[in-house]
């Protein structure tokens, strides 16, 4: 089954994360995923906007976000862009869960939890414009 890409638009505020999810969430259970399997999506979707917001953007709420979300077949994708600060894929060094849950430290394992909860996580920046893409396999 083939989904044609779908896009909104949102600014840059953790008041939208709600719209945000359930405009993916919607698609996700289209294209035939389980409720738990649209959570993750969900929950992929949620973290990558917060840090997008938190860390690209600064919390600026004047600035805004592109979601876009699409399936083929048996793979369904998130595409999430944004014109803020890049993230840095190669100074990523994957957390130590355990001793962070220990320590009660807050924070930090968003990107870990994104990679746990999709198959595939790509990051791109061209032309000042960032794009995470999320893709999970049905």
């Amino acid at each position: 089954m083939t989904q044609q890409p779908r896009h909104i638009e949102v600014a840059a505020s953790t008041e939208n994360l709600i719209q945000v999810r359930n405009f993916v969430g919607e698609h996700a259970r289209r294209h035939g995923f389980s409720e738990k399997e649209t959570e993750q999506i969900r929950l992929s979707v949620d973290e990558a906007m917060t840090n997008v917001i938190k860390h690209a953007y600064d919390f600026d709420s004047s600035q805004k976000i592109y979601v876009s979300v699409g399936a083929e077949d048996r793979t369904f994708w998130v595409a999430i862009q944004d014109t803020g600060r890049a993230f840095d894929v190669s100074a990523y060094k994957v957390p130590n869960v355990p001793e962070r849950i220990k320590k009660r430290q807050k924070g930090g394992v968003g990107v870990y939890l994104i990679k746990q909860l999709m198959d595939k996580v790509e990051y791109s920046t061209s032309n000042q414009q960032n794009e995470i893409r999320m893709i999970k396999n049905l």
